[in-house]
């Protein structure tokens, strides 16, 4: 009995989970790839799912989606909508959303798995296929490494991904080198001393000292670095006080860091390490403020040859000009951990998952509608068909450009 794609979507999307939390999604998964007839490993890195399908001597592939998903409260009003709510790892009651797409990655590498497992006679190989937690944390992927991945299965040759993105559906965007940004996630403590609302001169105020320190991050990019480099710095959070009447003893700031070379990482973080300290000193603070640094994802970078590869066979498959070179993206990822632990050359494309209507505007401008929802909004929802059709199709056909295919069995991928 085949998969319904469309109906495991739309569960998927009104039951999401945090990462590290993925038990349901987890059951599901291992469901359908042992109806599939495939060997199955399950809490791999702690929630992570991975099948593999040995279909005789030949190059071994690994296809990857993700699981988790974030607490947003999903604000789409859809007739799927969550309204499912959880406690993240500090703690914390919140909602919780697929709101970056990863419903539908687990979608299409189950479809894909399906496709592939119907037509054993055109390939010979062996398909892992790996569903990752925790990928919004950026520590997933090492964790399913650490958990032993590799010695469950084996070195895959090549490691191809991808994920859904709002630009139109039947696009789909690869790029060779780097890929996508290295990210890295920092909260900073600042101390003063707290004290009555009223009596400020009798206080060292780290309210100030955030707003004074976030108003100066803000010089990171366009002051320190050169035109030809490219950094974000965002300041996602800041934290204080109880009362308005109270000065309060701290103030902690959440930072989010976005570059594409480790030298301007490295000059990025020393920046704003140098900044911190030195308007904590200038307030008075008598103690150094504290940094601790949480996710971390490295570079996407794509093989060239193994871009260059999936490129050609998707521009045979769906038409030259719906295959885009996005440029680097800002967004970050943590698959190339599963690529960089087995020595493999890594392929991750992004898959258009918004309406064909905007097709005009993204020809003529490169760019989309302001109001189209990204990732990561409470608004974002992919249409489900043809993006999950499309989605399935190029897993299948990426991982048929490397897999053994007979010569009559070419061409016919889905």
């Amino acid at each position: 009995m085949s998969i319904d794609l469309e109906a495991l979507y739309r569960d998927l999307h009104s039951n999401p989970e945090l990462s590290f939390q993925e038990v349901r999604t987890a059951g599901i998964i291992s469901g359908h790839l042992e109806g599939l007839g495939l060997l199955v490993h399950r809490s791999v890195g702690k929630t992570g799912v991975v099948g593999v399908l040995d279909n005789g001597p030949g190059p071994v592939v690994m296809l990857r989606a993700d699981m988790d998903a974030l607490p947003v409260q999903e604000a789409t009003g859809l007739d799927y909508a969550s309204t499912a709510v959880g406690v993240d790892h500090e703690g914390r009651e919140v909602p919780i959303m697929h709101a970056c797409g990863h419903d539908v990655h687990v979608s299409c590498l189950l479809g894909a798995v399906e496709a592939l497992a119907a037509k054993r006679q055109d390939w010979q190989g062996t398909l892992i296929a790996v569903f990752q937690p925790a990928e919004e944390w950026g520590g997933g992927a090492q964790a399913m490494v650490a958990g032993g991945l590799f010695d469950l299965v084996p070195k895959p040759d090549v490691v191809l991904g991808q994920h859904v993105a709002p630009f139109p559906v039947g696009w789909f965007g690869i790029r060779p080198g780097v890929a996508m940004a290295s990210a890295d996630s920092l909260n900073v403590t600042l101390h003063g001393r707290g004290g009555h609302g009223s009596r400020p001169e009798t206080t060292i105020d780290p309210v100030l000292m955030a707003a004074a320190t976030t108003m100066r991050l803000q010089g990171v990019v366009s002051r320190e670095l050169a035109a030809s480099d490219s950094a974000v710095v965002t300041v996602g959070q800041i934290h204080s006080g109880t009362k308005n009447n109270i000065i309060p003893e701290t103030a902690t700031l959440g930072l989010s860091i976005r570059s594409f070379s480790e030298p301007t990482r490295e000059k990025v973080l020393n920046s704003i390490e140098r900044i911190v300290r030195s308007e904590a000193a200038a307030s008075g603070s008598l103690k150094e403020p504290d940094f601790h640094y949480e996710e971390r994802f490295p570079l996407t970078v794509n093989d060239e040859s193994a871009a260059g590869r999936i490129a050609s066979a998707f521009r045979d498959r769906f038409g030259a000009a719906r295959i885009i070179d996005p440029g680097p993206v800002s967004g970050s990822e943590d698959v190339g951990e599963l690529a960089t632990a087995a020595g493999a050359p890594l392929v991750f494309w992004f898959l258009g998952g918004i309406e064909a209507t905007h097709f005009k505007d993204w020809a003529t401008t490169g760019r989309l509608p302001e109001d189209v929802p990204s990732n990561h909004s409470p608004y974002f929802a992919p249409i489900i068909q043809p993006t999950l059709a499309l989605g399935t199709e190029a897993l299948v056909t990426g991982a048929l450009e490397f897999l053994d295919v007979p010569k009559q069995a070419a061409g016919n991928p889905a």
